[in-house]
């Protein structure tokens, strides 16, 4: 595979950005994506969504006495703006010009993962989801700042129900296990210590504040230092710690490039980490740069997001629904907004069960056959069920290939772009696919080479990047 089409993969979700990273070079590429502009407009959907305190108690005032009707109506409001939330953030992942933004964001929202279904507050999860946007190319410290004091993480971990004599310790454990320095590197006094610190930080219009009744004003004492420590002082003493790049720059690793890391390199990466004071830029520009130079395809399965977004994108698919986008996903186990648990996606082998290998391949003929993806139809394919024929929506669907070629220079073409490796077996399949008589001025040569490409898709070597 061409370097360039391998990191327009790992950096974005496709392979559209491959001709800017060839024409720019990687290091102004990179340059491009942290100085990329985004939008600060709150989407429309979440206009009538409440957003201050005051509305909020209102709103839930108002069901007490409401009747069966009136529920339904909020309960409708509330899964249609998680819904269109969800899109608008795909929509935002294949259409910016330069994605690696919004590949950050997926990265920091399985991070700091806050789920939608246990906050249940819409705008709770946009302002999480734009803590992350503004913060993706930041500082990890101040992040992490942010992050603990968002309403949607106070209420994910339950910090509300943290208080002064009756201390609930999940924001002060995730915070140290899962957010910053990982296990092993604290001790369980930590987490009590961190909990009275915690204690009374509740829900604010804009984030989270300090309520003075459960609030905690002893001292505490906190990784061997003691004072009368709140949550930004917590995370302060965290990244004084000896160890607390290593979690980090290991999850960054395994999203990116490798689904397990090699521990030299988390090490390596890690301590320049620490002397860039966790400024996450200047830690990407050289996780990406020295990676960039080494032979290291197919180490890393692609993701759900990476999968059907490079598949719509190679078939030239206009108008695709961001709905049966985010039914595939969710279908596959990536589910945004919705993590199973705290710990966030696990990755790597998690991706390719069989089960998720079947519908990919289900996917893959589908759209190749020039039938639409969508919602309905998704459901249906789940075990492999087809859909009656009339139920389906076609559209045109096409591959890119050199139009002067010959069958042996558009499969060198393909697997240059496609995959990371080509053994004979499979060469020799593509060969009888693609056969020596193959006419790519015919007009019935984009309907083999669709088909040529349906067969890559189902290659174990198309699912690693």
């Amino acid at each position: 595979m061409k370097k360039s089409n391998l990191w327009s993969l790992r950096l974005g979700f496709s392979g559209k950005e491959s001709d800017k990273i060839e024409k720019l070079g990687l290091e102004k590429f990179l340059k491009h994506s942290y100085d990329s502009k985004f939008d600060k407009q709150l989407p429309a959907f979440l206009d009538d969504d409440p957003k201050t305190l005051l509305e909020l108690k209102a709103l839930r005032e108002s069901i007490k006495t409401a009747d069966s009707e009136f529920k339904k109506k909020v309960l409708k409001k509330e899964i249609y703006s998680n819904v269109e939330l969800k899109k608008w953030w795909i929509n935002k992942m294949r259409t910016d010009e330069f994605p690696l933004r919004e590949n950050m964001v997926v990265f920091w929202h399985n991070h700091f993962v806050s789920t939608s279904q246990k906050v249940k507050v819409n705008y709770w999860i946009y302002q999480h989801n734009m803590i992350l946007r503004e913060h993706a190319f930041g500082n990890f410290k101040e992040l992490t700042k942010q992050i603990v004091k968002s309403n949607a993480m106070i209420k994910y971990l339950d910090n509300v129900d943290n208080k002064k004599g009756k201390y609930n310790e999940n924001l002060s454990r995730e915070l140290l296990e899962l957010f910053t320095i990982g296990i092993g590197n604290y001790t369980e006094n930590d987490i009590k210590e961190g909990a009275k610190a915690l204690a009374g930080l509740n829900y604010g219009d804009e984030g989270g504040v300090y309520r003075k009744i459960p609030e905690d004003n002893s001292d505490k004492t906190y990784f061997g230092k003691t004072g009368n420590w709140k949550s930004d002082d917590l995370v302060d003493i965290i990244f004084e710690q000896k160890n607390i790049p290593y979690l980090i720059t290991r999850k960054i690793l395994k999203w990116f490039i490798y689904d397990n890391p090699p521990e030299d390199l988390v090490v390596y990466y890690g301590d320049y980490f620490r002397k860039q004071k966790f400024e996450i830029e200047p830690l990407l520009t050289k996780i990406f740069t020295e990676e960039f130079k080494k032979e290291n395809s197919g180490n890393k399965i692609k993701n759900p997001l990476v999968y059907i977004l490079q598949l719509c994108d190679e078939l030239q698919m206009e108008n695709v629904n961001d709905a049966a986008i985010m039914a595939f996903i969710k279908q596959q186990g990536m589910d945004l907004y919705n993590q199973v648990n705290v710990k966030g996606w696990d990755g790597g082998n998690s991706w390719l069960t069989s089960q998720i290998y079947l519908q990919r391949n289900n996917t893959a003929d589908l759209l190749c056959s020039g039938k639409s993806l969508n919602r309905k139809v998704l459901k249906t394919m789940i075990n492999g069920v087809e859909k009656e024929k009339s139920e389906y929506e076609k559209t045109a669907v096409k591959v890119a290939f050199d139009s002067g070629g010959n069958n042996k220079t558009i499969i060198s073409e393909l697997s240059d772009r496609l995959l990371f490796a080509v053994n004979d077996s499979e060469q020799k399949d593509m060969e009888n696919l693609l056969k020596y008589d193959f006419d790519p001025k015919d007009p019935h040569a984009d309907f083999a080479v669709v088909r040529l490409f349906n067969y890559i898709t189902k290659l174990p070597e198309y699912q690693l990047i």
